[in-house]
């Protein structure tokens, strides 16, 4: 019932910047988390961000604090990720995610029910 569809990723040097944005549409009222996560090649999947409904609050990985903003909200059908001073270990398919459950910390991977299909950052020296 919600589709999400991500765009944005592609190659950057090191230091560099990169704007990924998460697209939903379908049954959107029910969508209480919006959430960005990264696996890497031989990796777990990892939390970078997440914003809720309306923007009102944000919650960022350690790894990434300080040089990553989310902004949108399922409200306003979109999740950007906006990444600054990108390092190789930035490096990953990033994937958006969607959240009806109102209930666990929105950092787990078991918070979300609907995953778009990933976008690749590859970040160089």
């Amino acid at each position: 019932q919600v589709q999400l569809v991500e765009s944005g990723g592609g190659l950057v040097q090191a230091g560099g910047s990169l704007r990924l944005s998460c697209a939903i549409s379908g049954r959107t009222d029910n969508v209480y988390l919006m959430g960005w996560f990264r696996q890497a090649p031989g990796k777990e999947r990892e939390f970078v961000a997440a914003v809720t409904s309306y923007g009102e609050s944000t919650f960022y990985g350690d790894n990434v604090k300080g040089r990553v903003t989310i902004s949108g909200g399922s409200a306003k059908s979109t999740a950007d990720l906006q990444m600054n001073g990108l390092q190789l270990e930035d490096t990953a398919t990033y994937y958006c995610a969607a959240s009806t459950l109102t209930l666990g910390p929105p950092y787990y991977a078991s918070r979300y029910n609907t995953w778009g299909q990933g976008t690749q950052v590859t970040v160089s020296r």
